[in-house]
């Protein structure tokens, strides 16, 4: 996955969650960074939106990416 702005990947896990019947999107290199879709297509969206709101919050905070 790539970043907007500095050139920033990220590895990005998809699982199916068969209790919940959703995709489940984690980020492995940011702490608590998942999301989920319906579809793995959506789950990836979905991820991309979540890496950007933490790395966002992160700078915010002063926290160390």
């Amino acid at each position: 996955m790539r970043q907007n702005g500095p050139h920033l990947e990220y590895q990005v896990n998809i699982i199916f969650d068969t209790r919940d019947n959703i995709y489940v999107a984690r980020v492995p290199e940011l702490e608590n960074c998942h999301s989920h879709g319906k579809t793995p297509e959506e789950a990836l969206v979905n991820a991309k939106e979540a890496v950007e709101l933490w790395i966002e919050t992160a700078t915010k905070r002063r926290i160390p990416i």
